[in-house]
C-alpha cells in the first residue's frame, strides 16, 4: 500500500465505491420497499434493522439495496409464524420464534460490529508502523485500500465460522452423550463448567506511568498471550475486560493446566508483568456468548484475594483437582479466611504446579 499526503482528503467517489462493493450496489430502496419486496411487514423490517445494531430510519428514507431485501427475506423464512409448539414444515430447522430469530441476528450483529472495528484498527496500526505515518494519514491510507481486502476477509469469516460451529457441535455431542436424564426447571443452571479470571496486578497504577505506545503494547501482549495459552490447551476465552481475561473449559483438569500455564507464561516475558488468577468449577447458564451463575461471581471475587502470581479456588474445586487423574501435578492448599465482597467470609484454596 502506497502512502498519500495527510492533507489529501479521501474522495467521496472512493467511499461510495467501497459502499457499492460492500452493499451490492447503490442504495435505491426505502425500508417500506424492502419489506414489500421481502414479503414481510414493515414492523418486522424495523425489528430486523434495529437487531442489526443500526439507528432507526424513517420508512421512506432511501438507504437500502437488494442485498438488504435478501437478508430480510432469509430472516423471515426462519420464523415459525404459527408458533404453536410444533416444528414448522416450511421453515429451516423447523422454524424459530420471532424473538429467537432476532436474538440470533443480534448475536451476529454485535459480533460483527466489534470484529470490523478490531480489523480496521489493526490495519491502521499496521500501516502507521510500517509506513511511519501519523494516525490521520494511516486512516486515509486504510480507507483508500480497504476494498482490496474485502474478498479475503469475507472468505476467512465464513471459514472461521464453520470451523468454530463444527468444534462446538463436537463438544456439545460429547457432553450430551455423557449425561443421564436431568431435572428441568427455570432455576436450573444446565452446564457444568470450570472457569476463572486472570488479571494484571496494580494495572491502574502502572497505566498512569505509561505512554500510549507502552500501554498498548502491554495490553496486546497480555491478551495475545492469554488467548494463545487458553486456546492451545483446549479451553476458550469468554471475554477480555481491559486488564482481565475470563477463560472457560468443560473439564477441570484442562482448566487447571490452563490457569497455571497462563500465570507462568504471562510472568515470564521480557517485561515484568505480575498477574493473579482464579479457578472455580460449577453450574452456569450460557447467554449472549457469555456465562452467568454463582461460579462466575465466586471466581470474580476469589481473584481479588490472590497475591501476585497466586491462583485461588474454592474448596469444592480444590477437592476435584486433588482427586482428579492429574492430582500429582499440583500443590493444593487452604489459605487464610478472607472476607469477599458480596460473599462474606470464605476460605480460598491455592493452586500451584508441583
Amino acid at each position: 500500500m502506497a502512502g498519500r499526503p495527510a492533507t489529501e482528503a479521501l474522495s467521496w467517489s472512493t467511499v461510495a465505491g467501497h459502499e457499492r462493493l460492500l452493499l451490492g450496489g447503490d442504495p435505491s430502496l426505502c425500508l417500506a420497499e424492502v419489506a414489500e419486496r421481502a414479503g414481510t411487514s414493515l414492523a418486522l423490517a424495523q425489528r430486523f434493522w434495529r437487531a442489526m445494531g443500526f439507528a432507526d430510519v424513517p420508512p421512506e428514507e432511501v438507504r437500502f439495496t437488494e442485498q438488504d431485501v435478501t437478508a430480510l427475506r432469509e430472516v423471515a423464512d426462519l420464523i415459525d409464524e404459527d408458533d404453536d409448539g410444533q416444528l414448522a414444515a416450511d421453515a429451516p430447522g423447523g422454524g424459530l420464534a420471532a424473538s429467537s430469530a432476532m436474538e440470533i441476528l443480534r448475536a451476529q450483529s454485535y459480533t460483527m460490529d466489534r470484529l470490523v472495528l478490531w480489523q480496521l484498527e489493526t490495519l491502521v496500526a499496521d500501516i502507521a508502523q510500517r509506513l511511519q505515518l501519523d494516525d490521520t494519514s494511516a486512516r486515509l491510507v486504510a480507507l483508500d485500500h480497504i476494498d482490496e481486502l474485502v474478498g479475503s476477509l469475507s472468505r476467512q469469516l465464513t471459514y472461521v465460522w464453520r470451523r468454530h460451529l463444527a468444534a462446538l457441535i463436537g463438544r456439545t455431542d460429547s457432553e450430551v452423550a455423557g449425561r443421564g436424564r436431568e431435572e428441568a426447571g427455570p432455576d436450573l443452571y444446565p452446564l457444568t463448567r470450570s472457569l476463572g479470571f486472570v488479571d494484571i496486578v496494580a494495572f491502574t497504577q502502572r497505566a498512569q506511568t505509561m505512554g500510549r505506545s507502552e500501554l498498548s503494547a502491554m495490553l496486546e501482549d497480555f491478551e495475545v498471550t492469554a488467548r494463545d495459552v487458553v486456546t492451545s490447551r483446549g479451553a476458550r476465552v469468554v471475554k477480555t475486560i481491559g486488564d482481565a481475561v475470563m477463560y472457560i473449559s468443560d473439564d477441570v483438569t484442562i482448566a487447571a493446566d490452563v490457569v497455571t500455564s497462563l500465570v507462568d507464561e504471562l510472568q515470564s516475558g521480557p517485561d515484568t508483568m505480575r498477574v493473579r488468577a482464579s479457578l472455580v468449577q460449577g453450574r452456569v447458564v450460557s447467554r449472549s456468548g457469555d456465562v452467568f451463575g454463582p461460579p462466575v461471581n465466586l471466581a470474580s471475587r476469589l481473584v481479588d484475594t490472590a497475591e501476585p502470581g497466586g491462583i485461588r479456588m474454592d474448596e469444592a474445586t480444590a477437592m476435584a483437582i486433588c482427586t482428579g487423574p492429574e492430582a500429582e501435578r499440583y500443590i493444593v492448599r487452604p489459605c487464610h479466611e478472607v472476607v469477599a465482597k458480596g460473599l462474606g467470609s470464605v476460605v480460598p484454596w491455592s493452586l500451584a504446579r508441583a
